[in-house]
């Protein structure tokens, strides 16, 4: 079955430009490497431009309002500009679409003008802080202490595993305001300036690469304009990001690269006088994977196309979230098993298949599948959503149901 849709000659035309553009002014020196622990301070440095320059042609954040620095396009155009982003090795833009969507939720005016308006135009970048070392991805348990002091607030605790580049301007997250209130009801949403008094970012070095952050704050002091969302709804703030982060908004083109290698691999990789997959045992488990990963990338349009046409979303970002992450684990067994040790060769051993891509998603798959919460937390909601649960869960607000046109 064929899932292909045509393009006009419009979206044709608006590709062309893309693509053009993109060939003209991403060197080759500074694109995505397979392995992120390649990726230079030089190049982080020239993504921020050149991130003003996409913003300024409103394709950094194609889907967002205009009105606050996004391109106003539809879904048609921002999948054509996946494609050739992801084409071209782009670097992601610097704020993640999670908080973004949030702030377009939940912010006063003034702060869309004073915090959303610099991140769709690329000024600003901002890091995800939500975990913390004592709860992990249980976020009602939350520890650090949002305390009030006149006009501002006074902020002390720590994160882990804190996902980022470089140094951010912002972390964004929830901490405890209220200790004597009931849990999902004791909680405010803070925007944190970096640097501040009170505030140390240190690296993680883990097995995946060095992306991710201890986070420590001793009585950081935040005006009180930096609260979004009231001093009790931290909550309901965080679950928009939540709903985004676990499968809410979709994909509008889903590659797998790794699997579209392995098939490659397989299709023309000769071993013993014939390719590799002669093998009938390799058949069957390039077969698997190639389903499995298509299947993952039809969940992911269904759930896109719903949020751009601004329909309730309730059970289908989850069930994409929870076949994403058990899915992967099993192509990633399969990637070994085709593949044998040479799935094991880094990026600088020149025998190593495809640059060493194998290597970079056996490390990165198990640990990235606790992200954004356990693969039992996706469950968990799963379950509450499609009813099969002791309690049930409505979707959080998100730009496409709480916000008139996201676009």
């Amino acid at each position: 079955m064929d899932f292909t849709l045509p393009y006009s000659e419009e979206q044709q035309k608006f590709r062309k430009e893309v693509r053009t553009w993109l060939d003209e002014n991403i060197p080759a020196a500074m694109r995505e490497p397979i392995d992120s622990r390649d990726f230079t301070e030089e190049q982080y440095k020239w993504w921020r431009g050149t991130h003003k320059k996409l913003a300024a042609k409103g394709w950094l954040y194609p889907t967002f309002p205009k009105e606050y620095g996004g391109g106003g396009l539809d879904a048609d155009h921002d999948t054509i500009l996946q494609e050739e982003y992801l084409r071209i090795g782009g670097m992601r833009a610097p704020n993640a679409v999670l908080i973004t969507s949030t702030l377009l939720v939940w912010a006063t005016e003034a702060q869309k003008q004073k915090f959303l308006v610099p991140m769709l135009k690329g000024e600003i970048s901002s890091f995800q802080k939500f975990t913390e070392p004592q709860s992990g991805a249980d976020l009602a348990n939350y520890q650090t202490k949002a305390v009030r002091d006149g006009d501002d607030w006074v902020i002390t605790g720590q994160n882990v595993f804190v996902s980022g580049r470089s140094s951010p301007d912002f972390l964004w997250g929830p901490a405890v305001t209220d200790s004597s209130a009931p849990r999902h009801r004791n909680l405010g949403f803070f925007m944190i300036a970096n640097p501040s008094p009170g505030l140390e970012i240190r690296n993680q070095n883990l097995v995946n690469g060095a992306e991710q952050h201890f986070i420590f704050l001793d009585g950081v002091r935040v005006p009180g304009d930096h609260l979004i969302g009231g001093d009790h709804q931290g909550w309901q703030v965080a679950n928009t990001t939540l709903e985004l982060e676990h499968g809410g908004g979709g994909t509008a083109f889903p590659r797998d690269v790794v699997v579209d290698d392995m098939m490659e691999y397989a299709r023309t990789t000769k071993r013993d006088g014939s390719t590799v997959g002669k093998d009938p045992v390799v058949q069957q488990a390039a077969a698997q994977a190639y389903l499995e990963s298509h299947i993952n990338g039809l969940f992911a349009k269904r759930t896109y196309w719903m949020y751009q046409a601004h329909k309730e979303i309730v059970y289908e970002g989850n069930e994409s979230s929870v076949w994403g992450r058990e899915s992967s684990l099993r192509i990633t067994s399969r990637v070994r098993d085709i593949y044998g040790m040479y799935a094991m060769l880094g990026t600088r051993d020149p025998r190593a298949p495809h640059g060493g891509e194998q290597e970079v998603f056996q490390r990165s798959r198990a640990g990235q599948n606790h992200a954004g919460g356990s693969t039992q937390i996706a469950k968990v909601v799963l379950a509450r959503r499609i009813g099969i649960s002791r309690t049930k869960e409505r979707p959080a607000p998100t730009p496409s149901t709480a916000v008139k046109s996201a676009s």
